[in-house]
Order: C-alpha cells, then structure tokens, then sequence
C-alpha cells in the first residue's frame, strides 16, 4: 500500500470543509500538519486537544454537517475507525 502525498493534508482539510466542517485558527493548523511527520497523527491530536490553544473543528452555527461526507473522508484518508468515531464524537462536545 502506497503512502499518500505531502500535500495530502491539504486535500483532506478542504474535504472537511466541503462536508460542512468549521476550522477555527485554520492557517496554524495547516502550518503544523506541514511541520509535521505524521500529518495524521498530529491531525487528531490537534482534533482532540487543540482547543487550548485555539484550534477547533466545529459544526458551524448555520448549516448543517454532513456527516457521512466526513465519515468517508476520513476513511479515503486512511484514519483508522476509532479516529473517526473520536473526530465525529469531538465536534458534537464543542457546542
């Protein structure tokens, strides 16, 4: 299996906000996903505790996510099931 490109980070952001996904300090976090070895990991890392320092993926206060748009994306980006269950989990306990 082939690994997926540096600049894959970038497609899968704008992916997520294709699917309705809000990112709050977007720029800082394209900066350390490009910093980064492991994009997916810092990703989730960033998803679970980046709040503290301002980096948030939210619903956002009109519209509506589609939910399975980023649940498919997130398994074409190859995040295991358990990333997915926590990202999707995540944007629900930020309202």
């Amino acid at each position: 299996m082939g690994s997926l490109s540096y600049e894959s980070f970038e497609e899968f952001l704008e992916q997520l906000k294709a699917a309705g996904i809000s990112i709050t300090r977007e720029q800082e976090l394209r900066e350390r996903l490009a910093e980064a070895q492991a994009w997916r990991y810092a990703f989730m890392t960033l998803a679970t505790h980046g709040r503290s320092i301002g980096i948030r993926f939210q619903e956002p206060e009109e519209g509506v996510v589609d939910a399975a748009r980023v649940r498919d994306t997130l398994a074409q980006f190859q995040f295991p099931e358990s990333s997915q269950q926590v990202f999707t989990a995540s944007l629900k306990s930020w309202h």
